[in-house]
């Protein structure tokens, strides 16, 4: 799974672990990732860039076969200016690499080496996808048609393919200096259920879909949101 080192990704890789599975964490932060795969004689980092190719490439050479692949790295990762176009081109670019690219390029070097049948494949969206978002939001929603067209693709082959869409979710990196009392406070109040997210009811609705029992779940966006969002 990419994206493994912290919140989100650790808790997903920390929950297949925990099952007794042989999990493999890939991100660009080594020391975060030898963090994770300490505790786990079954984790193995291997710190890599998504968005490079030849890093992709060294990445799939040290797996044989593959049952599920978690597609988690990513985030709103542009911070420079936008009074250009050009920034605007950056910012694009920016986004697009980090949330569609690296889930391309790691999804197709491994697709050969998936099980069939039962290999599961998983996208990690946001609930930003649905409620706009802007350039983040639209990287993510990009997500979800390549999903749709693998589910297609793939379900003959008995490889089911699903998005997670994650709506506010505490205990991250992702809001950075933003989050203070106040910034959870107003996410706690667009949800249904009173609460924020944790990384944990991320990685059980994950768990889920890579489980034999969501054989029948393909092709899907799966709002993990409160009801911040609803439907799909």
């Amino acid at each position: 799974m990419s994206g493994g080192g912290t919140g989100i990704g650790r808790a997903i890789a920390v929950a297949f672990a925990r099952a007794g599975e042989d999990v493999t964490i890939v991100g660009r932060r080594a020391d975060v990732l030898a963090k994770v795969a300490a505790e786990f004689d079954t984790v193995t980092a291997v710190a890599a860039d998504l968005s490079v190719p030849a890093d992709v490439e060294r990445v799939a050479a040290t797996l044989d076969s593959v049952d599920v692949v978690v597609n988690n790295a990513g985030g709103a990762v542009y911070d420079g200016p936008l009074s250009t176009l050009e920034d605007q081109a950056a910012q694009w670019r920016a986004e697009l690499d980090a949330n569609v690219l690296t889930a391309a390029l790691l999804t197709t070097a491994l697709m050969p080496k998936l099980t069939r049948p039962g290999g599961r494949i998983v996208f990690m969206s946001s609930v930003a996808a649905v409620k706009g978002g802007g350039v983040y939001g639209a990287a993510k929603a990009a997500l979800h048609g390549w999903a749709y067209a693998l589910a297609t693709r793939l379900g003959p082959d008995g490889i089911t393919v699903n998005v997670v869409a994650p709506g506010y979710v505490a205990d991250t990196e992702f809001f950075g200096e933003r989050m203070s009392p106040e910034f959870h406070e107003s996410r706690v109040r667009q949800t249904l259920v009173g609460r924020g997210g944790v990384p944990d009811d991320i990685a059980a609705a994950v768990t889920y879909l890579a489980a034999p029992d969501a054989g029948y779940i393909t092709g899907q966006v799966i709002h993990v949101n409160g009801g911040s969002a609803l439907g799909r």
